[in-house]
């Protein structure tokens, strides 16, 4: 319709009503255009709004556990130090308690991540996304932090660990589990994470079975080496969490505390 009147005026030489119609054109194309890119605008923003959301829920669960992994690995660094000094004879220590000490200074808390947001913002290059920078900074921290690997790391080649496996018996260990092990603690509950390891209990195994599970453990050249390997990781473990990475965590105290 426009480009007919267009020609119709051309013919006519009707220069003035060409230059409307041409106007016309930019006009709509323009007003077009414009529209176009506010409405792209405004999904990218409530994408944004919606990604944002999401990745402040999964870094209030790595703040979580964040704080859950250097509770944990405190509780194991107490009772790995109290069986590494009865084992030494620096300090008296029932069997009972060697037991369950040595038992729990064998293990690690890896939780799961919650970092799918991250990820896939990460990998479709649409982390600028993200316009909080402390939420963004701290995502990276958090996600790239290396701790977490060597925690891993240290776990699946934790030679003190095998090594009470196979000294104690199976049933032992089983006790152990059942009696003395880690109590569960639901995601976002601060509270039940202190001393989730480390907490009074009794094994109900028989006093025989626990003095002659003491004595070996007692006499094995191995065990002292390796406890002492195990709490210098743990000990390093902690100091990274604690010490190394305190731009992680002040950003996840921010995050934790934002209304």
């Amino acid at each position: 319709m426009l480009l007919r009147r267009i020609t119709e005026h051309v013919k006519a030489q009707n220069w003035f009503a060409v230059f409307l119609d041409f106007l016309i054109v930019v006009v709509g194309v323009f007003i077009g255009i414009q529209v176009s890119n506010w409405n792209d605008a405004r999904a990218v923003d409530r994408k944004s709004v919606v990604v944002s959301e999401r990745l402040t829920s999964d870094l209030r669960h790595e703040a979580w556990n964040y704080q859950y992994t250097i509770e944990y690995y405190k509780d194991v660094q107490s009772s790995g130090y109290r069986a590494l000094n009865a084992l030494t004879g620096k300090a008296d220590l029932s069997d009972e308690a060697l037991l369950i000490n040595a038992y729990r200074a064998t293990q690690y808390l890896v939780n799961a991540r919650r970092r799918l947001t991250f990820d896939e913002l990460s990998s479709t290059g649409e982390i600028e996304l993200i316009r909080d920078e402390n939420l963004r900074q701290t995502a990276h921290w958090i996600y790239n932090a290396p701790v977490f690997g060597q925690i891993i790391r240290e776990r699946d080649n934790q030679q003190y660990r095998s090594l009470f496996r196979m000294l104690v018996s199976l049933d032992v260990q089983d006790a152990l589990l059942e009696k003395c092990g880690d109590r569960e603690v639901v995601s976002g509950d601060f509270e039940n994470i202190v001393d989730s390891l480390d907490y009074s209990c009794e094994t109900g195994i028989a006093p025989e079975r626990v003095s002659e599970t003491a004595r070996i453990l007692r006499s094995d050249a191995s065990m002292v080496p390796l406890l002492r390997l195990r709490m210098a990781d743990v000990k390093s473990s902690i100091a990274n969490l604690t010490i190394y990475n305190m731009e992680a965590i002040d950003g996840l105290l921010m995050i934790e505390n934002a209304d």
